[in-house]
């Protein structure tokens, strides 16, 4: 107990004191080890004993995580580093590697300056390795390079020292090839990875040793006593004398940028649209203690006791108990501060106060989400979103077993919406359908199982389905949508956007945050006319609406109903109440009562709905199905099998990389042909296939099953079997 009591003594002392923090993230592709590596900086730290290090999984907290083996939640530690004769804060998220818990890795990467990218030396960089360099790169986060099971490479591929060398260098090539690609600035400003300088370092996490040039030069191990040692199998000598706590901390604290020097270079890239001359925009750019606090909520999670626990990056002024604080977006309630923390894996330890440069877990913010921008201030420009590189592709339906358990199994789902924002939580009141949409097979596993578990519902959910989306694949109008009472007429075209806008929009370079005229220039740069650049009123999701109209009475205060029946319509479209995505819709003219009781939402919303659901189905409403990039490393005999299983599930293989002994097949194939993948692949290679998925977008179904996967997913929903024409919307 004293041991712990003293580190958090020392993390204390060193809260105030930016200079000397350092806040990292542990990135990697799924099993590369992530978590071993924590666990032994966790141990050299001297929070957990040497010999459970690497096999604890201490970061591994929850029990689902411990059974499987992966990492499913972002776990927060503080520890004490020696280096140079000072002592340093190093604040560390160790998250998870599965594509499915890709958010996660997002959230993650707003919290941190650093970040130590693993990668394992035999399988080299994998999809998800390319996926989180650039979620670190896009958040101005500075990678350094840690080339993991080094040991595999001498003892089970039995290559010489001069071959185990060259293969180290060929890996560190590769992730440098991959930070050019992704921001050749950052790339030749002094970003490029180099293990002359000390920007990679080489070793095993599970045998606790590793080694990088400026190191060796201290402790006198060259690769030659590498490459004996591990043939010898004596892990334990190399451990004594190199450890890998003290390599990749000495790299962390050398190389990756204290909170002064990284706010000035990451304000201007999460806070794009703020204006840095504000009192508050000089405070987060210095880093100052002083100034108003500014907290970006990264995740939340729920503690029996003490409720709702919001973690995020303080990027400047001090929290205290009872500080008051607002959330922007929403009522400007005073949210009052109970309880001060910071995390040391799975438990949450309490201070005074916290400064501007560390990562913040605090309670008492009942208005937050993740993602949130909280401040003393009352008004404040918000930081950026979080841009989440997957969507949601599978859904589940949820009930409770026992009809005792409804009211709270609607409050736990929102919990869990709230949780996790790549979860999203569809709550029918109508037809008492609950919904759950996840990234994958195993995330939406892993939800209801808590939910079961950590909440205390039992819960009945069915076989999981494909979340479709549906667009337009040509032009119509102007369709004219008339009102119950036939006084008021809205008339409206459509055409498809082209995808480069949809991007844009993805992007955050065309939104609705924008002011005005910087809005209006980036759509007359993506290539929209004059007119239309200064009418857009709204977008929802990828779609946008514009007014046309010129001098209309009465559409000022009718323009909230117009949107309000337009977003409806999106919501679920008259091919298979799916969401609508990608559609330019223009509002070309409206004819209205001029009396304003027969112009109510009674009214309005309808007309507008009707007209928006019969236009998309004439401009030819069509489904997009999510896809996936399949990625099957296998020996060179089982190639045939490795193919056979993508292309026997409509999938197209696009890529063959040889080397060595074995094959990667490249392909790409529909998620609703993916259940049960995992089974196949085994089966079929006889167990000896390494494989990714990743998320690769939505793509039109061929037209030959559109007319049966409509009819699917309109009797699953309960409507009509018989697919709608447009005259059943437009009366």
């Amino acid at each position: 107990m004293t041991r712990r009591r003293k580190m958090v003594e020392r993390v204390t002392t060193l809260m105030s004191q930016p200079e000397h923090i350092r806040n990292i993230g542990i990135v990697a592709h799924i099993d590369h080890g992530k978590t071993t590596l924590s666990d032994n900086l966790l141990a050299g730290a001297g929070m957990i004993s040497e010999e459970i290090a690497g096999k604890a999984c201490w970061m591994d907290s929850d029990e689902e995580e411990q059974a499987r083996g992966i990492t499913i939640d972002s776990s927060n530690v503080s520890m004490v580093h020696e280096y140079g004769g000072e002592e340093f804060l190093i604040n560390m998220i160790d998250t998870p590697g599965h594509v499915d818990f890709g958010g996660d890795v997002t959230r993650a990467m707003r919290a941190v300056d650093g970040a130590v990218v693993l990668v394992d030396a035999v399988e080299g960089t994998m999809p998800q390795t390319e996926t989180v360099l650039r979620q670190a790169l896009k958040e101005g986060v500075r990678p350094v390079l840690f080339v993991n099971k080094v040991d595999r490479l001498i003892n089970e591929l039995q290559v010489d020292e001069m071959e185990m060398q060259i293969r180290l260098g060929k890996v560190i090539d590769k992730v440098n090839k991959l930070i050019k690609g992704m921001n050749e600035e950052a790339y030749k400003n002094g970003w490029k990875l180099d293990a002359a300088e000390g920007t990679v370092a080489f070793g095993s996490a599970l045998y606790n040793w590793a080694i990088s040039i400026p190191y060796m030069k201290k402790s006198g191990v060259s690769f030659k006593d590498v490459y004996d040692c591990c043939k010898a199998g004596d892990m334990k000598t190399l451990a004594k004398s190199s450890p890998l706590c003290q390599v990749v901390l000495d790299m962390v604290v050398n190389h990756l940028p204290d909170p002064l020097d990284a706010q000035k270079r990451r304000v201007p890239i999460i806070w794009q649209h703020g204006d840095q001359s504000t009192t508050e925009g000089q405070s987060m750019l210095n880093c100052d203690p002083e100034g108003p606090a500014c907290l970006m909520v990264t995740d939340i999670s729920f503690d029996p006791h003490a409720g709702e626990v919001a973690t995020g990056r303080l990027f400047s002024g001090t929290l205290r108990r009872g500080s008051e604080l607002y959330v922007m977006g929403t009522a400007k309630r005073v949210n009052r501060l109970t309880q001060v923390g910071i995390f040391m894996g799975a438990e949450r330890i309490e201070v005074e106060s916290l400064n501007a440069g560390n990562i913040a877990a605090v309670t008492g913010l009942k208005d937050a989400i993740v993602g949130s921008t909280v401040s003393t201030m009352m008004e404040m420009q918000t930081f950026e979103d979080l841009k989440h590189y997957s969507e949601p592709v599978m859904t589940v339906a949820v009930e409770a077993k026992n009809m005792k358990d409804l009211p709270k199994l609607v409050t736990v789902l929102r919990q869990v919406g709230k949780e996790d924002p790549t979860v999203l939580v569809n709550i029918n009141e109508e037809t008492g359908e609950h919904l759950i949409s996840g990234m994958g097979e195993l995330h939406l596993e892993i939800i209801t199982h808590r939910i079961h578990r950590d909440k205390g519902v039992e819960i009945v959910t069915t076989p999981p389905i494909v979340v479709y989306r549906e667009t337009i694949t040509s032009t119509a109008g102007p369709v004219e949508g008339k009102s119950p009472n036939r006084h008021n007429r809205f008339y409206l075209e459509f055409e498809p956007l082209p995808d480069d806008v949809v991007q844009k929009i993805k992007d955050g370079d065309i939104s609705m945050n924008l002011p005005a005229l910087e809005r209006r220039d980036a759509l007359l740069e993506a290539g929209f006319d004059k007119d239309e650049a200064k009418s857009l009123v709204a977008i929802e999701a990828t779609n946008m609406f514009f007014d046309m109209t010129k001098g209309i009475q009465y559409l000022n205060e009718t323009m909230e109903l117009v949107l309000e029946g337009w977003r409806e319509a999106l919501a679920g479209g008259p091919l298979a109440d799916e969401q609508v995505q990608n559609v330019k819709i223009r509002l070309v003219d409206v004819k209205l009562h001029e009396d304003a009781i027969h112009r109510g939402p009674a009214q309005v919303i309808p007309a507008v709905r009707g007209a928006v659901k019969g236009g998309l189905l004439m401009a030819g409403d069509s489904l997009l199905e999510p896809m996936q990039i399949i990625q099957i490393t296998v020996p060179q005999d089982h190639m045939g099998a490795a193919t056979a299983q993508i292309q026997g599930r409509r999938g197209q293989v696009f890529d063959m990389k040889s080397e060595g002994d074995t094959i990667t097949v490249v392909g790409k194939a529909p998620v609703a042909e993916l259940f049960g993948f995992a089974g196949d692949v085994r089966s079929a290679t006889e167990g000896r296939a390494m494989w990714s998925t990743e998320f690769a977008g939505f793509e039109t179904v061929p037209a030959g099953m559109l007319k049966e996967v409509v009819k699917e997913i309109r009797k699953r929903k309960g409507l009509k079997e018989q697919i709608p024409e447009p005259a059943d919307y437009l009366a």
